[in-house]
């Protein structure tokens, strides 16, 4: 019964936010049921009191501060805790032959307490991406909502000179969740600066959030694409447009560029970027690159090395005392 009393209150409830435009109940109509409200007034003037109706007035009126209240959407269900632990106090207020009012007032400035106590949600940082940890709960129409900007961000331009290394980094300046995060890279060619997806295919063999081109050619020109996603959602697609500069090398005639281009060969189109794994010195200086495991492979040569060293002075130490 409880059950069927939460289900039949919730559509009122919306229907009371979009029908009679009442945004003092906002709330209050979010996280109590119109039988939890009509029970407390019940209490408090009898069942069937003729001043039953003007306790639900006091009621909601007590809750006007709240009607624009705005809060972090993952503090929703502690809201939710609050408003419940607010309702059994009511009831044993009215249980103890109190007032509504002043339990109702009483009640609405130790609610506004409490809201301004819970975790903030972070702010939007432009220009794009679904921001998660912004979202926040209006109790204006118990909804959520995100940051309204673009899933695509702008263009970055990228220029090397030709025979150089290109990197490309996946990187957004707001917070990504930290599970099931995947990037997958595609690529526009033929010199093409876009965001249109319909002229950009896969590049499989690119992966993480770092990725590079080396040596970089003049057939790399054109906009590279990476997709942030959680889960299969697009979290954010970043757009590299490289444009790469400089003349032949001094010696290379147009017959060693033909016979290198022969040597070349191949089906590659799919294999223009190729996964970063920095070298000891690139690690070291460059602290983003030190994911879990490339810190794995730091930590195995450190043993490593500790083991090697550890053997040697054994071994010297053995000789030398069989010396004596």
């Amino acid at each position: 019964m409880a059950l069927l009393a939460l289900a039949s209150a919730v559509p009122f409830a919306l229907l009371a936010v979009a029908v009679f435009r009442v945004p003092a109940w906002a709330c209050l109509l979010c996280f109590t049921t119109y039988s939890e409200r009509l029970r407390i007034c019940q209490m408090f003037v009898g069942m069937r009191s003729p001043k039953l109706e003007e306790c639900e007035e006091a009621f909601t009126a007590s809750f006007q501060g709240l009607s624009d209240t705005e809060i972090n959407y993952d503090e929703r269900s502690h809201l939710h805790d609050t408003f419940t632990q607010m309702a059994h106090a009511l009831q044993e207020l009215a249980a103890a032959q109190g007032s509504f009012e002043t339990a109702f007032p009483d009640a609405a400035e130790k609610m506004k307490k409490v809201i301004t106590q819970l975790k903030e949600a972070q702010a939007c940082i432009p220009p794009c991406g679904l921001q998660e940890f912004a979202r926040r709960f209006l109790c204006s129409g118990c909804y959520s909502r995100v940051c309204d900007l673009p899933l695509d961000c702008p263009v970055q331009d990228v220029t090397v000179t030709r025979g150089d290394q290109a990197m490309f980094s996946c990187i957004v300046n707001f917070q990504l969740p930290k599970e099931e995060i995947t990037y997958s890279w595609k690529f526009a060619g033929g010199g093409l600066r876009t965001q249109d997806l319909s002229y950009f295919r896969d590049m499989p063999r690119a992966e993480g959030y770092l990725a590079r081109i080396r040596p970089a050619q003049l057939t790399h020109r054109g906009t590279f694409s990476c997709v942030i996603k959680q889960d299969q959602r697009p979290l954010a697609r970043l757009y590299f447009f490289l444009n790469v500069t400089g003349p032949p090398p001094r010696a290379e005639t147009e017959l060693q560029a033909s016979f290198r281009e022969v040597l070349r060969w191949a089906p590659r189109d799919a294999e223009l970027i190729e996964p970063w794994r920095p070298s000891l010195g690139e690690l070291l200086a460059r602290p983003e690159a030190l994911t879990p495991s490339n810190l794995f492979l730091l930590a195995v040569l450190g043993a490593l090395a500790s083991a090697s060293a550890t053997v040697l002075a054994w071994m010297f130490f053995r000789w030398y005392c069989s010396g004596n």
